[in-house]
């Protein structure tokens, strides 16, 4: 039985699943990002205690086709500029790559997306992108050059333009900055 929870976008999440699961004695095959596979049937107590238990969290149980979807093209951008390796972020299409992934015609998954989230996927990919972009200039490990090449910007002045328009500042007075306030994932 598959199982879908909002705001699931962190290791932590994963581990925070799997522990409300244990203490109800619910069997997992998997815990993504976004949807849980469990072996057996839950029971309406199950998933209310469920519900309770991962609401404490800030977690939430899903069973709306619509923000479903919604919350799976979230998990994939998430998945894709956060979690996954270089390689497979190499100048992708985001509309042909959701399209893909999802087995739904773009435009609809776009409208989707933006009537529920009130946001257009681009924008949404754009903020995830500027928030990696703020992450590896805190950690200070590579220059602007190396983080626009591994992040597929065109140029380092395309990324600082993004950047600026996102953030309202420079990468380079972010980095500055001794208070580098960045969002969490869950609250973006």
């Amino acid at each position: 039985m598959k199982i879908y929870i909002r705001n699931m976008v962190c290791i932590r999440c994963r581990m925070v699943v799997k522990s409300e699961l244990k203490k109800l004695g619910l069997h997992y095959t998997t815990v993504e990002l976004g949807e849980v596979e469990i072996l057996e049937d839950i029971s309406p107590e199950q998933m209310e205690r469920l519900a309770v238990g991962l609401r404490k969290t800030g977690l939430e149980l899903m069973d709306d086709k619509k923000s479903i979807l919604v919350e799976k093209i979230k998990m994939i951008i998430v998945e894709l500029v956060h979690y996954s390796d270089d390689d497979e972020q190499i100048k992708i299409n985001l509309s042909n790559y959701l399209s893909e992934k999802l087995n739904h015609n773009y435009t609809y998954l776009a409208n989707l997306f933006s009537e529920v989230k009130g946001t257009t996927i681009e924008n949404f990919y754009l903020a995830h992108k500027i928030e990696k972009v703020k992450e590896l200039l805190v950690y200070d490990e590579l220059s602007l050059t190396e983080i626009a090449y591994k992040l597929h910007y065109s140029s380092v002045a395309h990324l600082s333009n993004q950047f600026k328009k996102i953030t309202g500042l420079t990468p380079s007075h972010f980095k500055s900055l001794k208070n580098k306030r960045r969002s969490t994932l869950e609250n973006m």
